[in-house]
């Protein structure tokens, strides 16, 4: 998760689906860094799950039907989705 996700309520949600949450501090303009808990941070990992994402984000663009909905069925909508994601399992791993 980005910088602006970086809030109490979001770092709760995630320890209670049991996960580590990687969100990097987000200032907000203070002066002074927040006080309590240190809050747990690696950019390593942040970088290749950013990174990782953002590539598949991208594959996904490639197919033209998904940039623009067309399809007013939701369910017709999802099987595209899980085709495209089908041909880019087969086609990258």
């Amino acid at each position: 998760m980005d910088g602006v996700y970086d809030c109490r309520a979001n770092r709760k949600a995630i320890f209670n689906r049991g996960m580590t949450p990687n969100i990097p501090g987000n200032p907000r303009g203070r002066k002074t860094p927040k006080r309590g808990r240190k809050q747990r941070y690696d950019p390593a990992i942040f970088e290749e799950r950013f990174r990782t994402i953002e590539r598949v984000f991208a594959w996904e663009d490639k197919f033209r039907r998904l940039l623009l909905r067309f399809e007013r069925i939701s369910d017709v909508h999802y099987a595209f989705k899980t085709l495209a994601y089908t041909m880019i399992n087969l086609r990258h791993y």
